[in-house]
C-alpha cells in the first residue's frame, strides 16, 4: 500500500456555552485572570443527556457526508477518549451502531490528549497493512464532567467536543496524505497529568507541563517534518493540542513554522483533550484557511505526558 490520506473532516460542539464572567460566579477567578494565564474565552458546555458518544456521532457522520459517503463503506471505526464513563460496548461500537455501519472493526484508544494524533497513526498503520480500507478516526471527551469545580487552575481550562476524520488509502501513484509518526511518553511523569479515583477528576501540575512542552517538544515537533520530508517553513498550519494559548504561541514559534496558520481555537474552546486537534483542524478547513492539499503538522501532547505528531495534507 502506497499510503494513505484524509479525505473529509467534521467537527461538533454542543450548544452550552460557559464564559469567563460565568465561572467568576461559581469559583474565585475573573475574566481577566483567565485570559492573562491561558488565552480562553469560552468553552462549550455538554448538558447531562449528552453522553460523549453523542458528541462523536455528530462529528462522525458530518466527516462522512463531506466525504460523501455512506456509513457501511466504513470498516474500521477508532475513537480517542479518556471520558467513557462504561467499559463496554465502547466508544467505537456506540458510534457504528448509530450511524448503522453493518460490520465494522471498533475500537477506543486513550492516550488523553494525544489520543487523536496516535488515533491516526494507528488507523494509517492498518490500513496500509491492509487490514482495513476505509476509516473513521474520532477524538471526543466531555471534559466537563470530570472537572473539579472548586480548583480555579483547572476547572477554567475544560470543554467538551468532538471531531473526526475519514482515512482512505490512496490512488495509485498519488502522494501519501499522512506521514511517518512520531511518537513517544515520558512515564516517569505521568503524575504531572492525571484523571484518577471514582468518580475520576482531572488534575494537573501546570507549570511541570508547561515547561515540559514548551522546551521539549520543539525539536520533536521539527522532527516529525522531517520524517516527511519537509521543513517547518514550508508548513501551512500547525495544529497543536489545544492545551493554553501561553503554550501554543511559544511552542508553534520555536518550532520555526514561520509561514504556518497557527490553530488557536481553545480561546473559544478551551480544552477538549483528544477532540481538541480534530476539532480544530476542521474548522480551519471549514473557514478556509488551509488549501486542499498543503502541509499540515498535527501534535498532540499532554496525559501521560505521551505525545504524537504527523505531517498530514488538507482534505
Amino acid at each position: 500500500m502506497s499510503g494513505t490520506r484524509i479525505t473529509a473532516l467534521g467537527h461538533y460542539q454542543p450548544a452550552g456555552v460557559l464564559t469567563n464572567e460565568d465561572l467568576a460566579g461559581m469559583v474565585d477567578t475573573s475574566d481577566e485572570w483567565i485570559r492573562s494565564r491561558v488565552g480562553i474565552r469560552t468553552r462549550h458546555i455538554a448538558g447531562d443527556d449528552e453522553p460523549v458518544e453523542d458528541l462523536a456521532s455528530h462529528a462522525a457522520a458530518k466527516a462522512l457526508a463531506a466525504a460523501g459517503l455512506d456509513p457501511a463503506a466504513i470498516d474500521l471505526v477508532v475513537v480517542a477518549t479518556s471520558t467513557a464513563i462504561d467499559r463496554s460496548p465502547n466508544m467505537a461500537a456506540r458510534v457504528a451502531a448509530r450511524l448503522g455501519m453493518p460490520s465494522p472493526a471498533t475500537l477506543d484508544l486513550n492516550v488523553v490528549c494525544a489520543g487523536f494524533t496516535h488515533a491516526l497513526a494507528t488507523a494509517d498503520h492498518t490500513i496500509r497493512a491492509g487490514a482495513a480500507t476505509r476509516a473513521l478516526v474520532i477524538g471526543a471527551d466531555k471534559m466537563t464532567q470530570i472537572a473539579d469545580w472548586t480548583d480555579r487552575t483547572t476547572c477554567v481550562l475544560l470543554g467538551d467536543g468532538a471531531g473526526a476524520a475519514v482515512v482512505e488509502a490512496c490512488e495509485p501513484g498519488q502522494e501519501a496524505g499522512i506521514g511517518p509518526v512520531l511518537w513517544g511518553s515520558v512515564p516517569e511523569m505521568g503524575h504531572a497529568v492525571r484523571i484518577e479515583g471514582t468518580p475520576p477528576v482531572f488534575a494537573q501540575e501546570g507549570q511541570s507541563v508547561y515547561r515540559w512542552a514548551t522546551t521539549r517538544l520543539p525539536p520533536l515537533a521539527r522532527e516529525a517534518c522531517e520524517r516527511a520530508g519537509l521543513s517547518p517553513a514550508d508548513l501551512a498550519a500547525v495544529v497543536l493540542h489545544q492545551a493554553n494559548l501561553r503554550i501554543i504561541e511559544p511552542l508553534a514559534e520555536k518550532i520555526g513554522a514561520v509561514n504556518a496558520v497557527v490553530a488557536k481555537d481553545v480561546v473559544d474552546s478551551g480544552n477538549t483533550s483528544a477532540a481538541s486537534i480534530p476539532l480544530a483542524f476542521s474548522k480551519l478547513v471549514e473557514r478556509g484557511e488551509i488549501t486542499s492539499g498543503a502541509p499540515v503538522l498535527l501534535f498532540g501532547f499532554g496525559g501521560n505526558l505521551s505525545y504524537a505528531g504527523q505531517v498530514v495534507r488538507c482534505p
